[in-house]
């Protein structure tokens, strides 16, 4: 009887030490737990002063742009850019319409906008798109929440409309319905 008394009295020990490692891996975890919920807590706030800043920045590029523009009507500002573009395929001219004419609508275009415009895939115009800069075009992008933003150079904007750079004829705007 001794020895059952032992075993149990040993059993019940054993199973005590058990219930207090247990319970010192819990708080562990916990701690741990609690760390993450902190530091989850801290990069969703980064996230959105990273957010704010981006907006703030890009309202100092806006002005700055239309200082720009206003001092140029007086002869200040950029020196005048010569751009070298490579000749465009009618798809590419196609997409660099539908850029154009959105842009006019919209101020920064996506690639949907585009997509939606010329009734072309989204995959087809990111590689048109790709294909335009690569040619010489000069195409602004800027991420916002991981959505691409396009617009085109200014100054490339208004020799376009000058001098027809690109030699886009009045049959390759219609193609593109709005």
């Amino acid at each position: 009887m001794n020895v059952f008394r032992a075993i149990g009295s040993s059993f019940l020990k054993g199973k005590d030490k058990a219930k207090v490692s247990i319970s010192k891996i819990r708080e562990e975890f916990d701690e741990h737990l609690q760390a993450i919920n902190e530091n989850t807590t801290e990069i969703a706030q980064n996230h959105e002063y990273l957010c704010e800043l981006e907006g703030k920045m890009d309202k100092v590029a806006e002005r700055l742009d239309h200082i720009e523009l206003f001092l140029s009507q007086y002869g200040y500002g950029r020196a005048t850019t010569s751009f070298t573009i490579k000749p465009l395929t009618n798809d590419e001219k196609r997409i660099f319409v539908a850029l154009y004419a959105t842009e006019d609508e919209k101020g920064h275009v996506t690639y949907s906008d585009i997509a939606n415009a010329t009734l072309t895939d989204i995959q087809l115009v990111g590689g048109y798109v790709a294909s335009l800069m690569e040619k010489g075009v000069p195409i602004v992008k800027r991420y916002v929440n991981d959505i691409a933003y396009l617009r085109l150079d200014q100054d490339f904007k208004r020799l376009q409309a000058k001098e027809n750079i690109l030699s886009i004829d009045k049959a390759q705007r219609r193609l593109v319905q709005f």
